[in-house]
């Protein structure tokens, strides 16, 4: 979505924002003012980021509710360090003024720590806007791991981008207590949901004619999801790989006994979600880990370490087994029942997550 559009994008296409529809900020007198979403991250981009703010633009419609987005695309931009498919805006304040034009919006929401979550948190103090943001991503944990960058510094710089926010969402109990002792403030649980009728069990034969235990991985393929420790492991069956991302070349090549199937579209996950035997979850630093809801509710059952994400969405013995040793969580998985599995994401629904959102949006 570089091209063809003009910032506000508008329509809802199976799950992804069109690339050529945008909104206009003129809107008929009386007519009820949208929420504004901010964020660096967008489609074509697949991340948990795009994922939630997705459902989260249909379910808010559901509720009666319209939900602007002014991410990078038509504007001017030069990929992220290392990571071709991300595009960061090289005039954030422009492209903001010229998407917003004159327009009030009912709350405005701040994604990402990027240049245009930047230029917009700049905004918002200048209009004196009350506006929330949310903490998506561990970037101290993943510039230290990438570029050597004290995550010391980085989180200084991120508890200033927060500190003016009426509440900062954060997904789990973990993560908010690890920001309170960081020195963040206001900050407010918001978990996730996932999508039942998309993700559920199936023929499980899209991987037909592997050997199992299938083993399952969906992700970027980047050194802070830790993927090494899943492949390196002497587990039994075939372990599989769906993504893309920096990393994938020297991975690919140290491990050419893996299945190597790239990029998929994320409707076409469910029925890997539920081929597999086990779905593998390496990382050590999401702060949630969305692609595990969508794995448990096709009732494949999570294996993990036993981190801030995985404890948060995973019931050990039930829904998965956590573990600090991936190889016998793992083998541990293997053994649980897939409709129990299936039950315990159930109870996370995108609408209630929604409503939550609603909650704890600031009225302008």
């Amino acid at each position: 979505m570089r091209a063809g559009s003009t910032g506000v994008i508008a329509a809802l296409h199976n799950g992804y924002m069109s690339s050529t529809t945008s909104a206009s900020n003129v809107r008929p007198a009386g007519s009820k003012r949208p929420i504004v979403l901010v964020t660096d991250a967008w489609h074509p981009q697949v991340n948990g980021v795009v994922q939630t703010w997705t459902y989260m633009r249909r379910e808010l419609a559901a509720l009666g509710h319209e939900l602007l987005v002014i991410h990078p695309g038509g504007s001017r931009g030069v990929a992220a360090p290392g990571e071709p498919d991300v595009l960061l805006s090289t005039e954030p304040v422009r492209h903001l003024e010229r998407s917003l034009g004159d327009l009030v919006p009912a709350g405005l929401h701040i994604a990402t720590e990027g240049p245009l979550g930047w230029a917009a948190r700049a905004l918002a103090r200048r209009r004196r806007w009350g506006f929330t943001t949310s903490y998506h991503t561990r970037f101290p944990d993943y510039l230290r791991k990438r570029f050597g960058i004290p995550a010391a510094l980085t989180t200084a710089v991120l508890r200033h981008f927060h500190r003016d926010s009426h509440a900062v969402l954060v997904p789990t109990d973990a993560l908010r207590g690890e920001l309170g002792a960081a020195g963040f403030v206001r900050t407010r649980l918001w978990g996730r949901g996932v999508d039942g009728e998309l993700f559920r069990p199936g023929a499980r034969d899209q991987l037909a004619g592997l050997p199992r235990p299938i083993m399952l991985y969906v992700g970027r393929v980047a050194p802070e999801k830790n993927l090494e420790a899943f492949l390196s492991q002497d587990l039994p069956g075939t372990r599989v790989v769906i993504g893309d991302g920096p990393d994938r070349p020297r991975l690919q090549a140290r491990y050419p006994g893996a299945v190597w199937l790239g990029r998929k579209r994320h409707e076409q996950l469910a029925s890997y979600y539920d081929a597999a035997d086990v779905f593998v979850f390496p990382s050590r630093t999401d702060t949630f880990g969305l692609v595990m809801l969508e794995a448990m509710a096709c009732g494949c059952p999570v294996a993990a370490y036993p981190e801030a994400g995985p404890l948060h969405v995973v019931t050990p013995g039930v829904s998965g087994v956590l573990h600090t040793d991936l190889r016998q969580a793992c083998i541990g998985a293997l053994q649980l029942d897939r409709r129990l599995v299936r039950q315990a994401a159930l109870q996370r629904s995108w609408r209630t997550i929604a409503q939550e959102l609603i909650a704890a949006v600031v009225p302008i």
